[in-house]
């Protein structure tokens, strides 16, 4: 019978009875079971994973049918690991299994999008010129015709575009600003490349062929801890999550566990049924305090001085009442400690702390004849002066001696080193040291002050040396300086040393409760058990630490005083101890292979990087609005004289002395001084040089409100620039993109403030500088809503790339499960497309041309050693102009313009004629080319004929995996070796195991593959110990990349003594005086109080990833929110769920309230990144749809970031340099009276206010 007629005759089928009519047997269809049974049936699974940069980097089942994506599971075959270890799995969270969700959701970008005013002038540009070129000049040299469609910017109006038309516009106008401006005003944006590596190269290569400007992230983002630099000469490196289970204390000092490192929790959890002690250090009651066996909850922004009562606790108890041999031992090994320090004698007549000092100071130099200035100089045993091997002298110009063997550099005997002068010294000395905790700073003091003198003066023992001039000098040890300055008695009668822990002396911990509010017994007992433990262990101390920390503009003094914790406990480089900073996904772990691939220095070498965190405070023109002095920053006992009182001065001046990079770079076409030098009958360089003297030619920086110096194209990848990171968003509107924006304040100008000496002010700031803006994302994004043109990208789930992470030692895959959705194309098909259509868009435009490009002096180069002594800027005629020594380098690079896609798409000759390396080592790579040959096969014609294909994200992939030394063992050998030749050590043993190993793309779809121990990081990733930083320092005795060529506790450089970081202080949060001039100015009949305003990371999202998925809005409160106290709650009038606006002079946004005890008062938390396009209301303040967390932040660079050229504090992309900080920011908050939606639909309500109330 038919199974249609059987639904039609259901109710009236008769079966046969049994058990008395009780029960019926009928013959019936059951199809409907099989609904059941295909809702999990698939077809395949594929292994990808989310390139969110979230740090968890998770390896996931992704399963099609019907060749689409319907849902995704963890993987669980990772490597296991040995046997008294966890293994690494399950790893995921909630963010990442709801993935899915936007491949098919009415939120996916599916055609590209162009805004339709720009797609009306463009199509009428085209029919009137017959050269695309043409038609974009046409456009933007039209004031009216940009003003046009840039002030439509935000405001929606996309329509569907080709890919043909696009690219032809985007080509354009890049083919234009070239021509016109230079190409370094060809800008490019993308964070993170571990998240997705071959998607970021795609970007980062086609501009860096054409000699646009990468812009840096890790210092944007603020995840870039200063710090590590200063002590390490690393960006940052750090244990995989698995070494928290060697730990016996952790410490989680600002670090979310649970809620931001989810797949690594259970390491914590497990870790304590082993008996490990766990603390939590934050200000709010988090997730990780309720993992934890203590929580501490200092006041937000006064961490630093918590540590510093610590380490006083640690150096007065293990170091001085009872010397502790394991500490001893290491620090006199391991740091620079037993290095001496040169004292100056002051006007006052006590002592200040100078720099370190050379072997080039002392008479017949100690016997050093190569680089006897960047040799630092210590006492042995037997009382004799002594330059010991290891500091960052030895590293260039000589081989064998760069090793940390206790041994003078030049007779080579064995040395052991003095730490203390006490019982070996001449006399007696006052040093001042600069005291900043009586600073009463935010603008409702609500951050505690100790009033004590602003220059505290300690007794030290001292030495006096003949200097090779004839003079003689008092010198001290770092050790000797650190333990006064941390305020430790030794039996000299220093009256400002601690007697107790209960006298209030910096830093004692009775004066560190008044700072923090946390009790000093409890600080004492937290310190004690932390070094009670490192003693009996060797080390497995640990201290976990989050961005949160990171973010206030004196971020570097909280993390210098965890890391002096660890040291001082000899904690660093021990498996189970150390520290662990935990942010972005920032572990690229082959980096030396996706350089060149990246940046194209298989082409041409160097490549244009910018800090964004500098490139955005000029060119959003948020130096106009700046409220911090220099002169509020600088040391009591620093020469202001100096320094110019304004911070992009300073920023300006680095950039011209070769410390910081520039973008755009100078003030005139860098394709037009070749020319130019030819004409006058001069190289390039020494045309460039002429014309910077006598001022012909200048910085960019200089003069950041000229046209001819604005940056011009904006592609932005993989990011949402305006979502997310973007700091002083409503700036970027106002400024860069020309858009309507929530500004409050005044600029200098306005305001009738101090304006800059270096810097051009012009009364009328350039607004809308950007040309074009491109973004490529799969979704609509805020970033999205404020580009010309939206490129449909493809999703985590269909495309080919690769994955890393610090979290574990693993490589593996993103995979193309499924073909890209609608028009969607990978970002290498995308940026190969654009590369395409540039090289033909260049005929009659750009040939072979000579670029001009000023690089900054360069950590892990020789140039690190250009600037010894002194700071001199030659503009200033305090010095000649010299490239690589007192300025940048000045270097021709040759573009060929034609042929960018035959170089986008080949590997370049430049592989195998200078190899390839990293962090100051290099090898041969002529093997590698020639099996990339075999593996990609050639290119058969053209200018890349012969070369090794990439015409492929795998052929991308495949190149990386060849070139990098922790995918393939015969590189990895090299490596090591390389290493060797320079530090006189054997090490090639670390990777001989594996020197057969090579791991391919199809290796890591099967399967994530653990990496190869390189030389280029610090730890080994090896079977009996997990991965921890600087293990190879400690167990290989590779030095550190520091001017001592150990851990580095003092920092000599001038401008660090001038603003008073040479060693650790305490230094309150800045007052950036953006709440008081908007208090009050707009009154909605509702209280208001200025709070401080913290952006920690969300539950519901990654960065803001998830936070528009339908899922996560479920299960959160589905928009923006903001937390408070009880107590300013109640204040306020505000109840859990109001709306609620926070504003300052930066700006506005509105969100709901969530009331909580867990808020301390003073204090409000908006977790970052939600977006504005979910559910935002109108502000009451702007009179515009709500704000971003960012709308309310500006950044304020810190001098002390912007140094260079000298050892560890050199320019590196996203090494060293300016950091985006936000949490010294306060807000104005209030409850909302009047909810606008904006959109005319008749849903407006008012909450009320108190003051209708109370009538």
């Amino acid at each position: 019978m038919s199974k249609f007629l059987d639904r039609f005759r259901y109710f009236k089928q008769k079966g046969e009875t049994f058990a008395d009519g009780h029960g019926q047997e009928l013959n019936v269809n059951r199809d409907w079971e099989d609904g059941y049974r295909s809702r999990w049936q698939h077809d395949k699974i594929v292994r990808s994973t989310h390139g969110v940069n979230c740090t968890g980097s998770c390896s996931w089942k992704i399963y099609v049918k019907n060749g689409l994506v319907t849902w995704e599971t963890q993987q669980t075959d990772y490597p296991r690991t040995r046997p008294d270890l966890p293994n690494h799995e399950p790893r995921g969270c909630p963010r990442g299994a709801s993935y899915s969700w936007y491949l098919y959701s009415a939120n996916r970008v599916k055609y590209p999008m162009m805004r339709k005013r720009l797609m009306k002038l463009w199509r009428e540009a085209k029919a009137q010129h017959s050269d695309p070129v043409d038609a974009w000049a046409s456009i933007v040299s039209d004031t009216e015709k940009s003003k046009e469609y840039k002030q439509a910017r935000g405001r929606g109006g996309f329509v569907r575009s080709s890919w043909k038309e696009v690219n032809e516009l985007i080509a354009a106008s890049n083919v234009y600003t070239a021509k016109q401006y230079g190409p370094d005003r060809i800008i490019g944006f993308s964070p993170i490349p571990a998240m997705s590596m071959v998607s970021y190269a795609a970007g980062a290569r086609y501009l860096s062929l054409i000699g646009g400007v990468c812009l840096s992230f890790y210092d944007w983002y603020c995840d870039l801890p200063p710090a590590s630099p200063m002590t390490w000469g690393e960006q940052t490196d750090v244990p995989e999550s698995a070494d928290w289970y060697n730990s016996s204390y952790i410490i989680a000092w600002g670090s979310n566990v649970p809620q931001t490192r989810t797949p690594d929790a259970h390491f914590f959890t497990e870790v304590r049924y082993k008996g490990t002690k766990t603390v939590a250090v934050t200000p709010d009651y988090a997730e990780i305090a309720k993992l934890c066996d203590h929580w501490l909850n200092p006041k937000q922004g006064t961490d630093s001085a918590m540590a510093l009562a610590m380490g006083h606790v640690i150096l007065n108890e293990f170091h001085v009442q009872r010397q502790t041999e394991y500490f001893a031992d290491y620090v006199r090994t391991y740091t620079d400690m037993p290095m001496l320090v040169l004292l100056e004698q002051r006007a006052e007549g006590h002592y200040a702390a100078g720099r370190m000092l050379r072997a080039s100071d002392l008479v017949d130099g100690l016997g050093q004849e190569n680089n006897p200035e960047w040799k630092t100089v210590a006492i042995n045993q037997n009382g004799e002066l002594t330059a010991p091997q290891g500091s960052i002298g030895y590293r260039w110009g000589e081989k064998g001696k760069w090793n940390l063997e206790q041994r003078d550099g030049v007779s080579g005997k064995e040395v052991k080193l003095q730490l203390s002068l006490l019982d070996n010294h001449d006399e007696i000395a006052e040093v001042g040291f600069p005291y900043f905790g009586g600073i009463k700073t935010g603008e409702t003091d609500q951050f505690n002050s100790v009033e004590l003198k602003d220059v505290l003066l300690h007794k030290l023992p001292v030495k006096r040396l003949q200097l090779a001039d004839g003079s003689t000098a008092l010198v001290t040890s770092v050790y000797d300086l650190t333990l006064a300055n941390y305020g430790i008695e030794r039996g000299l009668n220093d009256e400002n040393c601690a007697q107790s822990y209960d006298d209030v002396k910096a830093y004692s911990p009775a004066w560190a409760e008044l700072v923090t509010g946390v009790s000093k017994e409890n600080i004492v007992r937290i310190a004690r058990e932390f070094a009670e433990n490192a003693e009996k262990t060797h080390g497995r101390s640990m201290i976990i630490v989050g961005a949160g920390v990171n973010h206030w503009y004196h971020m570097d003094m909280t993390y210098r005083g965890l890391i002096n914790m660890l040291i001082f406990c000899g904690c660093v480089g021990q498996s189970g101890g150390g520290w662990a900073h935990y942010v972005g996904q920032e572990k690229l772990r082959p980096q030396t292979g996706w350089t060149p691939l990246a940046f194209g220095l298989d082409w041409q070498r160097p490549p244009r990087h910018m800090n964004s965190t500098s490139f955005f405070y000029n060119h959003s023109s948020q130096w106009r609005y700046e409220t911090v002095g220099t002169e509020e920053l600088l040391s009591p006992m620093a020469d202001k004289s100096r320094f110019s009182t304004s911070l992009i001065d300073l920023n300006v001046r680095a950039e011209r002395m070769g410390w910081l990079p520039s973008a755009p770079q100078l003030g005139t076409n860098p394709l037009h001084i070749a020319e130019q030098a030819r004409a006058a009958g001069l190289s390039p360089v020494d045309y460039t040089v002429k014309s910077l003297k006598e001022g012909s030619i200048r910085f960019a920086a200089e003069q950041p409100d000229d046209e001819k110096n604005f940056p011009r194209n904006l592609f932005v990848w993989r990011s949402n620039l305006l979502g997310s990171s973007g700091k002083g968003h409503e700036y970027m509107l106002k400024y860069l993109l020309g858009t309507e924006h929530g500004i409050q304040g005044q600029d200098l100008g306005q305001q009738g403030g101090v304006k800059p000496e270096d810097v051009e002010w012009k009364d009328n700031a350039g607004e809308g500088k950007l040309d074009l803006v491109v973004t490529l994302d799969f979704r609509m994004s805020s970033t999205c809503l404020y580009s010309d043109i939206v490129l449909p990208t493809a999703t985590w789930y269909e495309k080919d790339d690769m994955n890393t992470s610090d979290m574990h030692p693993f490589i593996h895959p993103l995979s193309a499960a499924v073909d890209p959705a609608w028009e969607s194309k990978s970002d290498w098909e995308i940026y190969k497309g654009i590369a395409d259509a540039f090289s033909r868009m260049c005929d009659g435009h750009l040939g072979k041309e000579t670029d001009i490009v000023t690089l900054p002096i360069q950590h892990d180069s020789a140039a690190e050693l250009a600037q010894p002594f002194g700071v001199k800027d030659w503009k200033k005629g305090e010095c000649d102009l010299i490239p690589g020594k007192t300025a940048p380098h000045i270097i021709a690079v040759e573009r060929d313009y034609p042929n960018t896609y035959a170089r986008f798409t080949s590997l370049g000759p430049l592989m195998d004629t200078l190899g390839n390396g990293g962090k100051g080592i290099s090898w041969n790579t002529q093997t590698e080319v020639d099996f990339l040959k075999q593996l990609n096969y050639t290119q058969p014609d053209g200018a890349a004929a012969g070369r090794p294909k990439i015409d492929t994200a795998i052929d991308a992939a495949e190149v990386i995996l060849s070139l990098a030394p922790e995918t393939n063992g015969q590189v990895a050998v090299k490596a090591w070796q390389a290493l060797s030749n320079i530090t006189g050590r054997d090490h090639t043993h670390l990777a001989l195991n594996k020197e057969d190993e090579k791991i391919r793309f199809r290796d890591i779809q099967a399967q994530p593959r653990k990496i190869i121990s390189s030389p280029t990081w610090s730890g080994l990733e090896d079977e009996h110990v997990s991965y921890n930083a600087c293990y190879t320092n400690v167990h290989e005795l590779i030095p550190w990349r520091t001017l001592s060529g150990r851990q580095q506790l003092y920092q000599d450089h001038e401008w660090m003594r001038a603003f008073g970081e040479s060693l650790l202080v305490y230094r309150p949060p800045i007052d950036t005086r953006a709440a008081a001039p908007v208090m009050g100015k707009s009154p909605n009949g509702n209280k208001e109080k200025a709070l401080n305003f913290l952006t920690p990371h969300q539950k519901w999202g990654i960065h803001s990833t998830y936070s528009d998925n339908l899922l996560m809005l479920t299960l959160g409160r589905g928009g923006p929110i903001v937390w408070l106290s009880e107590d300013d709650a109640k204040e306020l009038g505000i109840e859990d769920n109001d709306w609620i606006e926070a504003f300052n002079a930066n700006g506005a946004l509105t969100a709901r309230a969530v009331v909580s005890q867990r808020i301390p008062a003073g204090m409000t938390m908006m977790y970052h990144a939600q977006e504005r396009i979910v559910n935002i209301p109108g502000s009451e303040i702007t009179s515009q749809r709500g704000g971003i967390h960012n709308s309310v932040t500006r950044i304020s660079p810190k001098p002390t970031h912007m140094i260079g050229g000298y050892a560890q504090l050199a320019y590196g992309f996203n090494y060293y340099g300016t950091v985006g900080s936000n949490r010294d920011e306060f807000v104005v908050v209030r409850k909302m009276n009047r909810i606008d939606w904006l959109d005319e639909e008749g849903n407006d309500y008012s909450q009320g206010s108190q003051q209708e109330k109370a009538k």
